[in-house]
């Protein structure tokens, strides 16, 4: 080989881009549908659907827990909230804010309940609710009942009070209506006790 073939072979070598030899780019490329990806959100997506499996299930066993005259008020809701056209969702019970109750005797029992119901992904009229996990798109519904039970059923007389509404549109004027409301029933128990308070 002559130098001048040497040289040149030196400069190729050195410049490759000036010989018109590109080298193609040893950096990895990143594919969105590269095994890692799907891997990647696989793993997401069990772990939001285990995330809401736990909620879902804590939330039944928070309505599992409370007493069969407590359970009535939730179902009370739970039937007004699925009879309102609008809603398009299954809801559970999620929990307890507030309850109390006068028990002044005679298998008779004054109720107050304040708690949440979240949406559901199932559709609205659902049958097995344990297929249904909640929603965290969606806020939660914010509930006040109260009502008057007899040997463990609910009273027709005085009217039992439901009153629900999306969370971020409630009020202090309708947590002033609720209370009022509640304590009139309450009242008929004959005891000073009130049955809801402001502190709620």
């Amino acid at each position: 080989m002559s130098s001048v073939e040497l040289k040149r072979a030196w400069n190729v070598s050195r410049n490759p881009e000036r010989s018109g030899h590109r080298e193609q780019s040893r950096l990895p490329t990143v594919s969105y549908n590269s095994r890692e990806s799907r891997e990647m959100a696989l793993f997401l997506l069990v772990f939001l659907t285990l995330q809401a499996l736990v909620l879902s299930t804590q939330g039944q066993e928070a309505y599992d827990n409370l007493s069969e005259d407590f359970k009535k008020g939730v179902n009370l809701a739970l039937q007004k909230l699925s009879s309102h056209s609008g809603v398009q969702h299954h809801f559970l019970f999620f929990r307890s804010i507030t309850k109390s109750d006068i028990n002044p005797g005679f298998d008779v029992r004054y109720i107050y309940h304040h708690f949440l119901l979240k949406p559901t992904h199932c559709p609205k009229g659902t049958s097995d609710s344990t297929v249904c996990h909640f929603r965290n798109d969606r806020p939660p519904i914010d509930c006040a009942v109260c009502y008057k039970t007899f040997g463990g059923d609910i009273e027709a007389e005085p009217k039992p009070y439901v009153h629900c509404i999306h969370k971020p549109s409630l009020t202090e004027d309708m947590k002033a209506l609720r209370i009022e409301q509640c304590n009139i029933i309450g009242y008929g128990s004959g005891t000073p006790t009130l049955l809801a308070s402001r502190g709620d």
